[in-house]
């Protein structure tokens, strides 16, 4: 089997085998090599990358951890389907993120913050004490005053949303959450369209938000939660013309 052009390394990395890692991912989530199939072997990877067999091998290792690759004795390194792919890992879904021109893997990530940060608003609602709804309070009464620059309006939006998370007292739930939004974040697909109608509407679910928590209504707060993260993202990838699997 030929391997693919060699990488556009402008220098030479310091990590290589995390590099050449890196690499592979992209090339295994692009179909450059197809689930089913094997890798090229060691000595061909080793001539593409130009480096040697003990990077190669650890670079595999890594990508067996991530669920990329199966080793087997005497039939090579074999590509695994998407299903048992690690989508938490960072290489991974970046990498999916950037391929999947329909959105898909974002609708699935929106889900599944929904789920969670539905059932931490529920809790938080419960537990709240009068700082933390002070604080609620504070973010948005701050982020009407930011709707023209959002930048900053998406800067206390994360906050305000990680407040309530901290509140549910949720540390896995959060760093979930945290982990699949720092991937996409600053990407344009997920953040889609910015303008300032846009900030209002969704500084009103944050009000929503906050006046159920105020209240101590963890289903009110649950139920807000979940109708704010879905049309949020309804209206933020309008215009995509993709069909979504999401609903609201």
């Amino acid at each position: 089997m030929n391997a693919a052009a060699p990488p556009a390394w402008t220098r030479r990395p310091t990590n290589l085998a995390r590099a050449v890692t890196a690499e592979l991912v992209e090339r295994i989530v692009r179909g450059t090599h197809p689930s089913g199939t094997s890798l090229p072997p060691e000595p061909v990877l080793c001539e593409t990358f130009s480096v040697s067999r003990t990077v190669v091998r650890e670079a595999v290792k890594i990508l067996q951890e991530k669920g990329l690759v199966q080793v087997r004795q005497g039939a090579g390194t074999m590509v695994t389907p998407p299903s048992s792919w690690d989508m938490l890992d960072e290489l991974v879904l970046a990498a999916t993120i950037a391929e999947d021109d329909s959105l898909a893997i974002l609708d699935d990530l929106v889900v599944t913050r929904r789920v969670l940060e539905s059932d931490m608003a529920n809790v938080a609602a419960r537990l709240a004490n009068q700082e933390t709804i002070e604080r609620l309070r504070g973010q948005v009464e701050r982020m009407d005053e930011l709707v023209d620059d959002h930048v900053t309006y998406h800067e206390h939006d994360r906050a305000f949303h990680d407040t309530i998370m901290q509140a549910s007292g949720n540390r896995i739930a959060r760093g979930v959450v945290r982990a699949l939004e720092s991937q996409v974040v600053n990407t344009a697909r997920y953040m889609g369209r910015t303008e300032r109608s846009l900030c209002v509407a969704s500084n009103r679910g944050h009000r929503r938000i906050y006046e159920r928590i105020a209240a101590h209504d963890p289903d009110g707060a649950a139920e807000a939660m979940y109708t704010h993260i879905s049309e949020a993202w309804l209206v933020r990838r309008s215009g995509t013309g993709n069909p979504t699997r999401l609903q609201r």
